[in-house]
C-alpha cells in the first residue's frame, strides 16, 4: 500500500471538520441577504408606505381593532414577530438537544421563514396586514434557524479557532447582501428600462431574497451533521422551558451575566440595523436608491471589519475588541442625530462607520458565549442567547416605535438607542469572562 495516501484518523478528522464548517460558512450565506435585502432596505419604507395608503385621515391603521400610527406599525410588527420567537425557541432548542437531530429542525425553520419572504411579493396596495404576517413569520422563523445554526459552532470548531470561524460566517453572510444588494440596485433603479412600476421592483427584490435564502440552505443542510444523543424526556412548553433553561444558567451566573449585557447592546443593534432605512427615508429624506447604495457600503466594509475585528480579537482578545467596538457603535449613534436631511454624504459616512463595526462586534459575541456554554446544552442555551440577540430586541423597536409616537420624530427616536450601547458596555466589563468560561467547565483559551 502506497503510504503517503493512507490518511491519519486526525487528518481524517480535521478534513471532516473544515467541510462542516465550509457548510457551516453557507447558511450565513443563504439567511443574511433576508437580513439585509428585507429588513434593513426595502420592506421598512415599503410597508411604511403600504400602511400609510391604509391609514385614515389622522394618519393611523387599526389592525385588529387597534389605533396605531402608520409610520409606527413595521417597528410594532418587528417586535410582535420576537414574542413568537421567544415562545418556539426554547421548545426547539431543547428538543434539539435531546435528539441530537438539529437538521430537521433546521431545514423546517429555514424554509418556513424562506416561504414567507417568497410571499412578500403578494404584498401591494394596501396589504399591510398581510405584509405584518408574513414579516412575523419570517422574522420568527430566522431566529428560531439561528439559534440551531449558531449553536452548531461549539461542536464545529475548537477553543482556539471560534472567533476566526465564527468572524468568516458573518463576512460570508455580509459578501452574500452585498452581492444581491447590487442586483437590487440595478433592477429597483433601472425598474422603467425593465418595464415594471417601481412597487414591482421592491416586491421582486423581497421575494428574491426567500428563494436565495431557500436555494443555498441546501449546502449547511447536506454539510452539517447530526450528533446523536438518546432521547430524553418531551420537552416543555415554550416559556416553561426558558425558565428551566434561566433556571439553569443560574448554576452559571456569569454566563448569564454575559447574556444580560449582550441582551442590552445587541438590541440597539438590532434596532439600528431595522430602523436606519427608516431614519434615512422619512427623516432624512433620502431615496431608495440612495438608502440601498447605503447599506451596500455597509455590506462591503462589515466583511472587512468583521475579519479585522477577528484578528483584533487574536492579539488583544474578544472582550475588549468587543468593549472597542461598543464605543464606536455610541459615537456613530449620536453622530447620527445630527445629520442633516438631503445629504447623501453625511449618510454614506455613518454607514461606512456602521459596517466597519457591524460584522465584528457580533461574530466575536457569538464565539466568546460559545465558551460559556456548558458541554451538551449547546442548542439549549444558544435557544436564550438568540433570544438576546432577536428575541428580546423587540424592546429598541418598541422604544423606537413609543419614541416616534409621542414626539413625532425619528431623530429623537434614533437618539433613544444610545443608552442601549452604555449600559451594554458596563454589564460587559463587569464580567470576567475567563472565570466564567472555567465555571461552564470548558477550557480557557490562551487569550480571550
Amino acid at each position: 500500500m502506497d503510504t503517503d495516501t493512507v490518511r491519519s484518523p486526525a487528518a481524517d478528522d480535521s478534513a471532516g471538520r473544515r467541510r462542516e464548517q465550509r457548510g457551516w460558512y453557507f447558511y450565513d450565506w443563504a439567511c443574511s441577504v433576508y437580513s439585509t435585502t428585507v429588513v434593513t432596505v426595502f420592506l421598512g419604507p415599503y410597508l411604511t408606505t403600504v400602511a400609510e395608503a391604509a391609514a385614515d385621515a389622522d394618519g393611523f391603521v387599526h389592525p385588529l381593532g387597534v389605533p396605531v400610527r402608520a409610520g409606527s406599525f413595521f417597528a410594532y410588527a418587528v417586535s410582535l414577530s420576537v414574542v413568537v420567537a421567544v415562545l418556539v425557541m426554547p421548545l426547539v432548542g431543547a428538543a434539539a438537544d435531546r435528539t441530537g437531530r438539529k437538521k430537521p429542525l433546521l431545514a423546517a425553520a429555514a424554509y418556513t421563514g424562506a416561504a414567507a419572504t417568497a410571499g412578500m411579493f403578494f404584498l401591494d396596495g394596501d396589504r399591510y396586514v398581510l405584509g405584518g404576517l408574513l414579516l412575523v413569520v419570517a422574522n420568527a422563523a430566522q431566529s428560531v434557524a439561528m439559534m440551531l445554526y449558531n449553536s452548531y459552532l461549539p461542536q464545529i470548531a475548537p477553543p482556539e479557532e471560534r472567533d476566526a470561524v465564527s468572524s468568516r460566517g458573518w463576512a460570508f453572510g455580509y459578501a452574500a447582501g452585498a452581492l444581491v444588494l447590487v442586483a437590487n440596485l440595478v433592477l429597483y433603479t433601472g425598474h422603467d428600462s425593465f418595464g415594471i412600476s417601481e412597487g414591482m421592483a421592491v416586491r421582486i427584490c423581497l421575494a428574491s431574497a426567500g428563494l436565495w435564502w431557500g436555494a443555498f440552505a441546501l449546502i449547511p443542510l447536506r454539510r452539517l451533521r447530526d450528533r446523536r444523543v438518546p432521547a430524553r424526556e418531551a420537552a416543555l412548553p415554550g416559556f416553561r422551558q426558558l425558565a428551566a433553561t434561566v433556571r439553569d444558567m443560574r448554576r452559571h451566573p456569569l454566563t448569564l451575566a454575559f447574556l444580560l449585557a449582550y441582551l442590552v447592546y445587541n438590541d440597539g443593534i438590532q434596532t439600528v440595523i431595522s430602523q436606519a432605512s427608516v431614519y434615512g427615508s422619512k427623516e432624512l429624506g433620502l431615496g431608495q436608491s440612495t438608502l440601498i447604495v447605503a447599506v451596500l457600503l455597509v455590506q462591503v466594509l462589515a466583511v472587512a471589519g468583521a475579519l479585522l475585528l477577528g484578528r483584533l480579537a487574536r492579539r488583544y482578545g474578544a472582550k475588549r475588541t468587543i468593549l472597542g467596538s461598543l464605543v464606536a457603535w455610541t459615537l456613530t449613534l449620536a453622530a447620527g442625530y445630527f445629520l442633516p436631511a438631503g445629504a447623501p454624504v453625511w449618510f454614506f459616512v455613518l454607514a461606512a462607520g456602521i459596517g466597519l463595526v457591524l460584522g465584528g462586534s457580533q461574530a466575536l459575541s457569538r464565539s466568546l458565549f460559545s465558551h460559556l456554554v456548558p458541554p451538551g446544552k449547546e442548542a439549549e442555551y444558544f435557544s436564550a442567547y438568540e433570544i438576546s440577540d432577536r428575541g428580546l430586541s423587540w424592546l429598541g423597536p418598541l422604544l423606537f416605535g413609543l419614541t416616534y409616537q409621542l414626539t413625532g420624530s425619528y431623530r429623537d427616536a434614533i437618539l433613544s438607542l444610545v443608552g442601549f450601547f452604555v449600559l451594554g458596555f458596563v454589564m460587559l466589563a463587569r464580567v470576567p469572562v475567563r472565570r466564567a468560561i472555567a465555571d461552564a467547565g470548558n477550557a480557557v483559551p490562551q487569550r480571550i
